[in-house]
C-alpha cells in the first residue's frame, strides 16, 4: 500500500501530495467535493484541515478520506503524460 507522507491543501480543492517513495505532485479534487461526507469540505477552512492518519491515508476530521492507491496512480499518470 502506498503511504502519503506529506499533504498540503491548496486553493480550488487541490492537494499537494508526497508519497513515501518520493512520488509527488498536485491533484485536483473539485469533482469529489459532493455528497454528505465531502460536501462540508466546500468550506475553504474545512478543506484546509486535511491531514494524514497513521496508515498514511489523506483524511479530514469529519471522516472524509481519499484512497492512497488511486492518488498514487493519478500522480504517476500525470508524470507519464508530461514526459
Amino acid at each position: 500500500m502506498w503511504r502519503v507522507v506529506k499533504v498540503r491543501a491548496l486553493p480550488e480543492y487541490r492537494l499537494e501530495i508526497e508519497f513515501d517513495d518520493g512520488v509527488s505532485g498536485v491533484l485536483d479534487y473539485r469533482h469529489v467535493i459532493r455528497g454528505p461526507v465531502f460536501e462540508p469540505l466546500r468550506d475553504a477552512a474545512r478543506w484546509a484541515e486535511v491531514g494524514i492518519d497513521e496508515e498514511g491515508v489523506v483524511c479530514w476530521p469529519n471522516g472524509a478520506d481519499l484512497a492512497p492507491d488511486t492518488m498514487y496512480e493519478r500522480l504517476k499518470a500525470q508524470s507519464a503524460a508530461t514526459r
